[in-house]
């Protein structure tokens, strides 16, 4: 372990120690469950070991509240795509519906999609949820995001791929 991963761990112990309590009362207030609070409280802490400008930081209930905001958007989102999806086999007559273990691969996998979707820019991902569930034409995705339609084919190209990644773990 180097002396900087030591100082590292060691501010994200005070961190811990000093604002932790603070943090989780702020999850659970937007949260309303406490198990789910004290899982992104973690994660945010997590997040912090693998940085290295934590000895810049001023504010660092702003730091933690910025993190722990990203990790609710990413809850809420995916919250919803499971929802969808759920709501999605329901519409479907009883003999069509999956098994409960295959709802459960199905869902891991949507999650792992979502999350390497989340790794792309803004507009690859967007374009990407453009063509794939809006089916939106790759000109009309150039239009909106305001790039070529050229950028647009690279861009899906990145998102094919990152779910080529999601279901089958390895790269191209």
């Amino acid at each position: 372990m180097s002396a900087g991963d030591s100082t590292n761990q060691h501010l994200v112990g005070l961190l811990y120690r000093d604002h932790r309590d603070w943090l989780l009362g702020w999850l659970r207030k937007s949260l309303y469950c406490a198990d789910r609070a004290e899982d992104l409280s973690q994660d945010t802490f997590v997040r912090l070991l693998g940085r290295n400008d934590l000895h810049e930081t001023r504010e660092p209930r702003a730091l933690l509240t910025t993190i722990a905001k990203g990790l609710l958007i990413d809850h809420f989102r995916r919250s919803a795509l499971e929802r969808a999806y759920l709501d999605e086999l329901t519409a479907l007559p009883e003999p069509l519906q999956p098994s409960a273990e295959e709802q459960a691969i199905a869902l891991q996998a949507l999650r792992e999609i979502d999350r390497l979707l989340g790794q792309l820019s803004s507009n690859a991902r967007a374009a990407f949820l453009y063509n794939r569930l809006d089916g939106m034409a790759h000109a009309e995705i150039a239009e909106r995001l305001g790039v070529s339609v050229s950028r647009v084919r690279q861009y899906l190209a990145q998102g094919l791929r990152q779910c080529y990644i999601a279901l089958y773990g390895e790269t191209l």
